[in-house]
């Protein structure tokens, strides 16, 4: 099944000439590859993002922290 917009979408690149559609549909592939990347990475991390942000909050309890003051980065 295919959404309206996407239909839309591949209309318009339908239009363009062979190799800027081989171009688009490269790039389409490889942000489409990237994601699934990144959702493996973030769901095999999930533990050791937990373990970061029970480490952020402990030291921000305790006073170990600084207020970011986003001029001087």
């Amino acid at each position: 099944m295919t959404t309206q917009l996407l239909e839309k979408a591949f209309a318009e690149a339908s239009r363009l000439s062979a190799e800027e559609q081989d171009v688009f549909a490269a790039w389409i592939l490889e942000e489409l590859a990237s994601e699934r990347r990144w959702e493996k990475a973030f769901a095999s991390s999930a533990d050791a993002l937990a373990r970061l942000a029970d480490e952020a909050i402990s030291e921000y309890r305790t006073n170990q922290t600084q207020e970011l003051d986003p001029g001087k980065l």
